[in-house]
């Protein structure tokens, strides 16, 4: 406990300040004009618009001004904010994977605006588009310090762009509707910046100058644009989403043919500046990517990324508490999927929802969410009603204070329902923060659980501290999960231990070229387990090193050395071909690990990983490599291998364990996509496809095809269970 206020003083310290920003803001003067966006930009009201230019390099380096420049005019009216881009480049030859919506910028041109409305350094509405007019939005989250966790592209508006390319620069005309986006009554300016990708010449470029040991389009480094007068209420439309989902589908197993017709929809009703109310009605997610296969060789669940939009639209006010990887008190997965009574992973239906999240006000953040499941006692699942409260209050200038309660309760009396699961509750309290510069980041937290049949060792705490400058990053970190402590609606790999996380990197940007940045680092991870009389459980210590070159390849080398004790039997293979590890021993390993990325504008790209060395009482060699070929913009086709050889003493498991997933997406225009996606996993024992045909006929308005298949690989190729899918979802505003 000493540890967690000794950091929470140092947090505190490090909070106070202002943002980084320019001096003066960006002048957008307002027309009385509904803009043409057409790319050309020849109104006369795109003369008098200010203009604003000299960008920033952030890579490769970060201390000289742009070689190929950007700029930017911005006009408004009444209803709209408009932006006409114009980027130079000395040939046409860009880098776009897809013509489809929610691009991934990496490696492809592309210029992304973020835009803070309520100026508080923490949260922003994403916008970006390629050469070509293609589009992205986003919600940002958590200063848009971490690019995997922290941008929510299951969030969609209705906007407009297009776009002409000439010989000297492509050139985009932008239309944001103002009733589409959350900002205070009466607002006149906004933080904003604006960032560009070139890959023809391997440069990043920002308007407000970033430093490149940060993020590019960190929320700490932002300028401001200032209207010409005062914007009224954001007046968003209330939108109605009905679906119609037909399924047929044949269970091989049993065998039995299956027909469903279900009908539903959601709903989104603005409140306020701030507030959105989000339902759901019998919701169906049949049109949603399939779970990427893995390979588990550890003896503790794997947490799978959410995609089910309804959980992801202002996910972080329900999910960005604890930590993400040992204590996380609210994981979305566990509303609407569940174990049956064999412990296999199924659908349990979602009868109806609520989410109410946004902005009280400038400095108050609001996440109300309500989920009702339906039972199923056929495969032991129970009815439950699931409830989850936050709030973040902000703090000096970029940190908050947030609350969460969660509360998971029975409908009924089940007779295949444990004491211990018929009620949960949890309650914590938080402490985020994130300093002017960014260079102190961090949280601390503690949770309390409320579980009948459960003791007193219900305490989750915990506190992350990091400082970030040019050359150094030092970082520490420890949790501690009591033994009683239970969240149903949680992730927690292991309950009654302490882990800490200290952690060194030290990164040197040479007057190289071709090399962007040399980088090792040393972090150790120690647990310490109450049922071993608090000793040492669990050490990692993990030594790296990484080059980034100018061209975006990378090449990284890591050395790991492992202690790990063993409290049950286990078997790493999952094979069930030999004995598993037997419970009360410990093991003392290490591998090395080789991984090169080569450079992603190429038409072929791959990444190839290799790593070997010693793995409990035995040795595994393991290499997983990744082969990418595009044919923009229509082709991208993507070739993953994975293989571990495991080779244990007998009687324990020896294996030969294969991932492969080869998959093919295919655009034929801005409106009609097919992705098809197969994967077979030996470890398994399953092969999976998954087809879907998307037909975007209207804005945000879809019409689906899904074709299923799954069979048994354990002898031979038999069949498991087939279906196909029709589903039609239309976005109305009113």
């Amino acid at each position: 406990m000493k540890q967690l206020l000794f950091a929470l003083q140092l947090a505190i310290l490090a909070s106070q300040g202002l943002s980084a920003q320019q001096d003066t803001p960006y002048f957008i003067k307002f027309t009385t004009s509904d803009i043409l966006i057409d790319g050309k930009a020849d109104e006369a009201d795109w003369e008098q618009a200010n203009l604003a230019t000299d960008f920033w390099q952030w890579r490769p380096t970060d201390s000289i001004k742009g070689q190929q420049q950007t700029q930017f005019k911005m006009l408004a009216n009444d209803k709209s904010l408009f932006i006409l881009i114009k980027a130079f480049h000395g040939k046409n030859t860009f880098v776009t994977n897809s013509l489809k919506r929610d691009f991934t910028g990496y490696g492809t041109d592309h210029v992304t605006m973020n835009f803070d409305t309520f100026s508080d350094a923490t949260n922003a509405f994403l916008f970006a588009v390629d050469p070509y007019a293609v589009q992205a939005e986003a919600l940002i989250s958590n200063g848009n310090n971490d690019f995997r966790n922290d941008r929510n592209y299951a969030w969609d508006i209705k906007w407009e762009s297009e776009s002409i390319i000439t010989d000297e620069y492509y050139q985009v005309e932008i239309k944001l509707p103002l009733n589409f986006i959350n900002f205070p009554s009466g607002t006149k300016r906004w933080r904003f910046n604006i960032y560009r990708n070139n890959s023809q010449i391997n440069e990043y470029t920002t308007w407000i100058k970033i430093p490149q040991n940060q993020s590019i389009g960190v929320l700490a480094y932002m300028g401001e644009i200032e209207f010409e007068k005062p914007l009224g209420q954001s007046r968003r439309p209330v939108s109605i989403i009905p679906y119609l989902n037909g399924l047929q589908s044949r269970d091989f197993t049993i065998p039995e043919n299956r027909s469903k017709f279900g009908v539903g929809g959601d709903a989104k009703v603005p409140i306020g500046n701030g507030l959105n109310l989000d339902l759901t009605v019998n919701p169906d997610f049949s049109q949603v990517e399939v779970d990427d296969q893995v390979i588990n060789l550890t003896r503790f669940e794997i947490s799978l990324p959410e995609k089910r939009q309804f959980f992801t639209q202002n996910s972080d006010l329900f999910s960005n508490f604890g930590e993400e990887r040992d204590a996380r008190p609210f994981f979305s997965r566990r509303i609407g999927v569940a174990k049956d009574a064999d412990g296999n992973t199924i659908e349990n239906r979602i009868i109806a929802g609520a989410r109410l999240s946004g902005k009280v006000n400038e400095n108050l953040r609001l996440g109300f969410l309500n989920m009702q499941t339906d039972a199923d006692p056929e495969n032991e699942i129970a009815s439950f009603n699931n409830t989850v409260l936050t709030l973040q209050q902000k703090v000096f200038s970029r940190s908050n204070i947030s609350m969460i309660l969660i509360n998971r309760l029975t409908n009924d009396q089940y007779d295949f329902l444990e004491e211990s699961e018929t009620k949960n509750r949890v309650a914590g309290l938080e402490y985020n923060l994130a300093s002017p510069d960014n260079v102190w980041t961090g949280r601390a937290f503690v949770h309390k659980s409320d579980t009948p049949g459960k003791g007193d060792e219900n305490l989750s705490s915990g506190f992350a501290l990091s400082r970030n400058t040019r050359n150094h990053r030092l970082q520490m970190s420890a949790v501690y999960v009591g033994e009683d402590f239970l969240s149903q609606l949680g992730f927690y790999r292991r309950t009654g231990f302490v882990k800490y996380g200290p952690g060194y990197t030290y990164r040197n940007f040479p007057k190289n070229p071709k090399v962007i940045s040399y980088e090792f680092s040393q972090r150790i991870f120690a647990v310490f387990n109450e049922a071993k009389n608090n000793e040492l459980s669990d050490r990692w210590w993990i030594s790296n090193y990484n080059i980034r070159y100018t061209n975006q390849s990378n090449f990284e080398l890591r050395a790991i050395n492992r202690y790990e004790y063993i409290f049950d039997s286990f078997d790493p293979t999952r094979s069930g071909k030999g004995d598993d590890l037997p419970g009360g021993s410990d093991y003392r390993f290490t591998e090395v690990q080789l991984t090169y990325r080569s450079d992603p504008r190429k038409k072929f790209r791959y990444e190839l990983e290799y790593n070997g060395g010693s793995f409990y009482n035995g040795t595994k060699y393991s290499f997983g490599n990744e082969f990418t070929f595009r044919k923009q913009p229509f082709i991208n086709a993507s070739l993953r291998v994975n293989y571990d050889q495991i080779r244990l003493p007998k009687p324990y498991a020896s294996a030969d364990l294969w991932l492969v997933v080869p998959k093919v997406e295919m655009t034929f225009n801005k409106t009609l996509f097919w992705t098809t996606l197969v994967q077979f996993s030996s470890q398994s024992e399953n092969l999976g496809i998954n087809s879907r045909l998307q037909w975007r006929f209207a804005p945000l308005s879809d019409l689906y095809v899904v074709y299923n298949d799954n069979y048994f690989t354990y002898d031979r190729l038999t069949p498991r269970l087939r279906s196909i899918n029709l589903k039609l979802t239309y976005w109305i505003n009113i």
